[in-house]
């Protein structure tokens, strides 16, 4: 058996860990201006478009927290190499797949929005796997602890 314990990361691990961190930062940046109803965010939908979002259930709103939170957390934890990122990855991802299912067969959020809320969901749900599988890919690499 290979002791991985002393791997060192690729370059491509340092590059994936900056852009992971950095995405799901800009995930926690529109759950806040969401959160705090900021004129950006405000400025960005119709009036119909505020109700809709004005009415979302908590339930909905904690999953939006858990997946950029836990998306943000694991990907620190990520570029400090502790294997808790596989951990928060799958909190991440279970609380995007919750969100989604609200977004789009509660409130049908392609009827409302258009066809890009389904292609930008479909982008968040791949990227979310892609990084829960990439911490699982590390961490038999030896790159996590």
């Amino acid at each position: 058996m290979t002791d991985y314990s002393n791997s060192k990361p690729s370059v491509w691990f340092w590059v994936i860990s900056i852009v992971a961190f950095i995405w799901n930062g800009m995930g926690v940046y529109q759950y806040l201006i969401k959160a705090y109803n900021t004129e950006g965010f405000r400025s960005q939908y119709t009036t119909e478009q505020l109700e809709v979002i004005a009415g979302v259930p908590a339930w909905a709103t904690a999953a939006f927290a858990i997946g950029v939170f836990g998306g943000l957390i694991a990907s620190g934890f990520l570029l400090l190499r502790n294997k808790l990122a596989t951990i928060f990855f799958v909190f991440s991802l279970l609380g995007v797949l919750v969100h989604a299912y609200h977004n789009h067969f509660v409130i049908d959020s392609v009827a409302m929005m258009g066809s890009t809320a389904a292609v930008f969901t479909g982008i968040v749900i791949v990227g979310a796997v892609l990084l829960l599988w990439y911490s699982k890919y590390a961490t038999r690499k030896g790159w996590l602890r």
